[in-house]
């Protein structure tokens, strides 16, 4: 029973598990492989995990430059991302006069249609993904992005605009639903805690960058102006996107699986000279291959810049395309990903109705904020998400190597969880004392400063947590995890933009957020059990091939 989570009988090798380091232990004790056979960091004590293969053109392989540019260029597009949905946020209620609707039909066409083909996106994108490579999907949708904001910025009727943001949301989802698949691709296990919060700041940045600046470009030039900027910066995410953010999806063969298997050690080139038997469960055990992995990508050309910079690599993946638009509902029966879409769509959809309440709120007296202050408000947030950014990387990571170091160097992918701790206790606090602070009308910096700034912080280091969790859990389906996530999440939030106003128009804003803090607290009190039964359960759809199954 490694530090409360409670081992699995059924599986020799549970996926997910993977030994970190050699602290108590001997390499050795590693399915009886030989110790040159394992790759190690720079410094020599930690195992890569995944283990990457000899290719020269291997993403783990990438200079270390290569990856950090890479992951900033996607922190970028991100962020642009994040700031299209509430980019308008703060001017929702003059903007529904202008068109002459009422503010629900306004937010349900402008921001609900964005929400709800965010959705639909996750999962196609997804599936193109899979088949044909990430790069591709990234190129075509960040034209999407730029175009749609030139589109919405010339609408002259409320149709048009809302048919330009049907369009933006489509082209907005690989950026949320891609990126932990790439981060996946490229990054060791104990470097992506780091990598994942910077996606989140990524997304929450933008997010709250949004009104602030857009609010001040609104009152200043108005609201065209403000989306015709936002297709420059889009333009810049291509540019970007075209030099730093390559091909990720690779067919790694001839390495030795230490983190997805059923078994010790499987090499996919090692079957030959393996003995397998099937034991009394039905499930696989593999001896002890007394041979080296075969060298087969060693003398594989490097590719050139040239070559990498290709808007598509060649790059197919001999699977269905119908298996692979179906299977990420079939990840919802995974114990890992139903307990991450729950946090994930809660947490981030909660984040959604705050933007989308933010005008009617302070608007109104005794608040009679104008645009641009209304806008402001997310400063505090975005100064949160920074500083959560900085703690969560190295929080997350640094419990992993801990906790692994006291479980004799082998990894569990529930390490991720205990971080889920300060999800509770900040996110929690900040949305009851977001609640009580605007219904006793406090002096604004109450609501704006502390609430808000406490609540970001909290979601933060949560989704953090959440999304290292299950790149840990399903690395090789990581892409199809996140289009499911993503389409649930995107499909609440669509829903919320229909009663949320007008549930604080009827009940209150206190009544509003201190339900929003319940559910926060029951939904994140899942986590227990998910760190106690969690091995067992990666074990229960390893046996059941659940990752894979497609009918």
């Amino acid at each position: 029973m490694p530090l409360g989570i409670l081992e699995d009988r059924k599986l020799e090798h549970v996926p997910g598990t993977a030994p970190l380091n050699e602290i108590g232990r001997e390499d050795s004790e590693i399915a009886g492989v030989d110790a040159g056979l394992l790759k190690h960091d720079a410094s020599g004590e930690i195992i890569l995990v995944p283990q990457p293969s000899d290719s020269p053109n291997d993403p783990y392989n990438w200079p270390r430059w290569k990856k950090e540019a890479f992951t900033w260029a996607f922190a970028y597009g991100c962020g642009c991302v994040g700031a299209v949905g509430p980019l308008l946020g703060a001017a929702f209620v003059p903007l529904a006069k202008e068109w002459d609707t009422d503010l629900t039909t306004f937010i349900s066409g402008a921001q609900g249609g964005v929400i709800a083909t965010i959705a639909g996106g996750s999962l196609l994108w997804n599936t193109l993904a899979v088949k044909y490579g990430k790069r591709p999907v990234y190129l075509i949708t960040s034209v999407g992005l730029a175009v749609t904001c030139f589109w919405a910025a010339a609408a002259n009727t409320f149709g048009n605009f809302v048919a330009a943001r049907v369009v933006q949301g489509l082209c907005m989802s690989p950026m949320e639903a891609l990126i932990p698949a790439s981060i996946a691709d490229i990054w060791f296990v104990h470097e992506r805690g780091y990598r994942t919060a910077i996606f989140n700041l990524g997304v929450l940045g933008g997010i709250n960058l949004a009104t602030p600046i857009a609010g001040a470009i609104i009152e200043a030039s108005g609201w065209r102006t403000c989306m015709n900027a936002m297709g420059g910066a889009f333009i810049l995410q291509l540019i970007l996107t075209f030099f730093f953010m390559p091909e990720s999806a690779f067919d790694r063969t001839g390495t030795i699986n230490i983190d997805t298997g059923k078994k010790n050690v499987v090499t996919d080139k090692m079957i030959d000279s393996e003995h397998v038997e099937q034991d009394e469960k039905g499930a696989a055990s593999t001896t002890t291959a007394t041979h080296s992995p075969p060298q087969l990508s060693a003398s594989e050309p490097k590719m050139s810049f040239w070559q990498e910079m290709k808007p598509w690599s060649g790059y197919v993946h001999h699977v269905s395309i119908w298996d692979t638009c179906v299977r990420p509902f079939f990840l919802l029966a995974s114990p890992a990903v139903a307990w991450a879409t729950l946090l994930f769509t809660t947490c981030i959809s909660w984040l959604v109705g705050i933007s989308i309440t933010l005008s009617q709120i302070f608007s109104a007296p005794p608040y009679n904020f104008s645009v641009r202050s209304v806008g402001a408000t997310n400063l505090s947030s975005f100064v949160a998400s920074v500083l959560g950014t900085l703690v969560a990387g190295p929080l997350i990571d640094g419990i992993v190597k801990r906790m692994s170091k006291r479980n004799k160097g082998i990894f569990e992918p529930e390490f991720r969880l205990p971080v889920m701790v300060t999800y509770l206790l900040f996110t929690a606090t900040g949305f009851f004392g977001w609640g009580q602070s605007a219904y006793a009308q406090e002096p604004w910096a109450v609501p704006v400063v502390l609430c808000m700034g406490i609540i970001n912080f909290g979601i933060q280091l949560g989704t953090t947590g959440v999304v290292a969790y299950v790149v840990d859990c399903h690395r090789e389906q990581a892409g199809e995890a996140f289009a499911v996530m993503n389409f649930v999440k995107n499909m609440f939030a669509f829903g919320m933009t229909f009663y949320i106003n007008n549930w604080i128009a009827i009940q209150g804003v206190r009544d509003c957020f201190f339900t929003i803090g319940g559910i926060t607290i029951a939904c994140t009190l899942v986590t227990v059990p998910m760190y106690i039964y969690g091995k067992r359960a990666r074990s229960f759809v390893a046996r059941h091939n659940i990752a894979k199954r497609t009918s």
